[in-house]
């Protein structure tokens, strides 16, 4: 339980830090990293999580799904697409409070699926995938003028989201929070239709007029292909 709060903290909050080392718009292995990290996501939603949340027979997880599903879209509206690595900034710079808090929402619901299972895999799949997107909430916040702390304060609190997110769905899969418990299934339709938002939207804007270059389809293939391989080492 606490290796997993930690891969999920520090993925986040060094991969905010490396906007400090590395300067320009061209970082061509983060979004290799957020390629990887979409496919993979993409793969283990399909595999793990869709079939574990119709486990309980509930006809109306589907619904749920693409109640997740439409409030990314909504959520994007404030984040500006931060999620997917996004670094755009649109007027004067200004504090960007939208961005941070549709981004700390997104990250908050992204560890709640942590406490159904091992989900190892899905451990490391939301790390990768919050490593550009912590460095796209830092390069914004250095872009609006924030002092360095300021910047560090921010990334920080993305950082610690998906791990208050576990424990909160932990608590609540236990029935540690009221009877929610029963409810479970349901939330858990809602964080996968936003798996499913982030993770297609970052494959279908993998390039240049959304066409995958060699490099970008070899770590589409390889996020499938390790969690398809895990998949069926569990089967």
């Amino acid at each position: 339980m606490i290796w997993k709060s930690l891969l999920l903290f520090f993925a986040a909050f060094l991969g905010g830090l490396a906007v400090f080392l590395f300067k320009g718009d061209n970082h061509k292995q983060l979004r290799l990293i957020l390629s990887f990290s979409g496919a993979y996501l993409f793969a283990i939603t399909v595999l793990h999580l869709i079939p574990d949340a119709y486990r309980g027979n509930d006809n109306l997880v589907g619904v749920f799904i693409l109640v997740g599903f439409l409030f990314q879209i909504v959520l994007e509206q404030f984040s500006d697409g931060i999620e997917h690595g996004h670094m755009h900034v649109h007027g004067e710079p200004s504090f960007p409070l939208s961005i941070i808090f549709s981004l700390c929402l997104h990250g908050f619901l992204e560890g709640m699926p942590l406490a159904q299972g091992q989900q190892n895999q899905l451990v490391f799949g939301i790390a990768l995938h919050h490593i550009p997107a912590a460095f796209a909430l830092g390069t914004v916040l250095l872009r609006n003028h924030q002092s360095k702390g300021s910047t560090i304060f921010y990334i920080t609190l993305f950082a610690v989201m998906a791990p208050a997110g576990y424990y909160f769905s932990q608590a609540l899969s236990t029935g540690g929070v009221g009877n929610l418990q029963h409810y479970f299934n349901r939330i858990m339709g809602v964080v996968i239709g936003i798996f499913l938002h982030i993770s297609t939207t970052i494959l279908f804007e993998a390039g240049p007029d959304h066409k995958f270059n060699k490099r970008k389809m070899i770590a589409v293939l390889l996020g499938v292909g390790i969690a398809l391989g895990g998949f069926m080492n569990e089967l």
